[in-house]
């Protein structure tokens, strides 16, 4: 090839999409966003609202375990926070957002 058909290739228009292509990038766009929602945003509501389930259940007695590891005994209840039994004579305060779960619901002999 020469010079000269080298150049009219490079600068030959290509052909343009068909009349549908826009619809096309839509549809895929959709499903994309569809199959976002069933495999990441489904599962993580479920979670949230089993987390939230567990939290509404706790009770003084119950034995937790916190998201920094800790393991407690709730002895108080406060509309945002619990008071967890941590050793003897040392109690602290935690959100009720940071409990991770049960250990032990009170009056169950299961450790």
């Amino acid at each position: 090839m020469t010079l000269a058909t080298d150049s009219h290739l490079f600068f030959a228009q290509a052909t343009g999409a068909g009349p549908n292509a826009g619809l096309m990038n839509i549809i895929f766009i959709g499903l994309m966003f569809a199959a976002m929602w069933f495999l990441i945003i489904a599962p993580q509501r479920k979670k949230q609202k089993e987390h939230a389930k567990l939290i509404a259940e706790l009770d003084t007695g119950d034995q937790i375990i916190t998201a920094g590891g800790i393991y407690g005994e709730i002895t108080n209840k406060k509309d945002d926070c619990f008071v967890v039994r941590i050793a003897d004579g040392v109690k602290v305060e935690i959100g009720k957002s940071y409990v991770l779960d049960v250990v032990r619901k009170s009056g169950s002999s299961k450790n």
